[in-house]
């Protein structure tokens, strides 16, 4: 099937969707699979090695002649980093997290057509001031790094501040119906972060994918804890959803204690060394519940496209019945 909003209009793809440029695990298999099914698969650039994304962008440029982008963290990355992707030719590149004007004038100057995520209304507008092309309005049920705006009420609002910017939906979207309830919201299309996470083509290890195929939404939580137990220079305002684990358990409301004991901080590294923790937090969404199995991102994009088109007629007809 394929739709026709100003998202797939814009880069010409089959499907609304569009896969997040998660660091560490979105990378160019990932984003090629993506691509492939119709769908914008991004790799997570975003405070990368420069070897590191470069062997990924090799990937999706020799796999796939279909739109994909790349993604990078305006808080954190440089302008060469930014130059270096735009040697490979993506079709779009989003930023996130942070001011996003110091990074958007290779991508303006390229003509890319320039992604920027947002928490906040304040950011919609700084965002359009860089000259966003498409605006995506995360909500806080989202996986990973985030603010504390709920989707549903968000998203409405960022379209009204947008105005002839088209935005996507991103933040607890793991199916059909969220894409359909996203375009319902006057979005152009989704961004998913887990559901691709908890992909065949993602960059994470087995025992990650069994996490979030047997965990559960109300297992998630956002907190500070696991960034400032790694030491990582994450702004403050950006809370991380996780998976919890027991030193999450034990620190939860405690951050600034956690920030000042050196012995806890070590005690977290010697728990990592051992397996007891992951090194990296395990990523995840509230959209948890509807993840059940490990699946190609391709078939992903197909079937959410399919589900996304029977949830819109099934609206339709109730509105009919009505």
């Amino acid at each position: 099937m394929a739709w026709q909003t100003a998202l797939t209009e814009l880069f010409g793809i089959e499907c609304p969707v569009v896969s997040a440029p998660m660091g560490g695990s979105a990378g160019g298999v990932l984003a090629t699979a993506v691509s492939r099914g119709g769908g914008l698969g991004m790799v997570g650039g975003g405070g990368s090695e420069p070897d590191w994304l470069e062997r990924e962008l090799s990937l999706v440029t020799a796999e796939t002649t279909r739109p994909w982008g790349v993604g990078f963290l305006s808080w954190a990355d440089d302008v060469d980093a930014v130059v270096r992707a735009l040697a490979f030719r993506p079709s779009a590149v989003m930023l996130s997290f942070g001011d996003p004007k110091p990074l958007a004038a290779p991508v303006r100057d390229a003509g890319v057509p320039l992604i920027v995520q947002v928490t906040t209304l304040a950011e919609a507008e700084q965002a359009l001031d860089a000259g966003a092309d498409v605006l995506v309005a995360q909500g806080t049920e989202a996986g990973g790094h985030g603010g504390g705006r709920s989707v549903l009420p968000f998203v409405p609002a960022v379209v009204d501040a947008a105005g002839a910017t088209p935005v996507l939906a991103a933040g607890g979207i793991a199916d059909g119906r969220g894409v359909a309830a996203a375009l319902c919201l006057g979005a152009a299309g989704a961004l998913m972060g887990t559901r691709f996470q908890a992909s065949r083509e993602a960059l994470v290890p087995a025992e990650v994918l069994k996490a979030l195929v047997e965990g559960g939404s109300e297992d998630t939580e956002r907190s500070r804890v696991l960034d400032i137990a790694r030491g990582a220079r994450w702004p403050a305002r950006y809370t991380a959803r996780t998976l919890r684990n027991a030193f999450l358990d034990r620190w939860r409301d405690r951050e600034g204690e956690l920030a000042g004991d050196t012995a806890a901080r070590a005690e977290y590294r010697t728990a990592v060394a051992r397996g007891e923790i992951p090194a990296v937090p395990v990523w995840a969404g509230e959209a948890l519940d509807l993840i059940n199995d490990i699946d190609s991102a391709t078939d992903i994009v197909a079937q959410v496209s399919a589900e996304a088109a029977e949830a819109l007629t099934a609206a339709r007809r109730a509105l009919t019945a009505a």
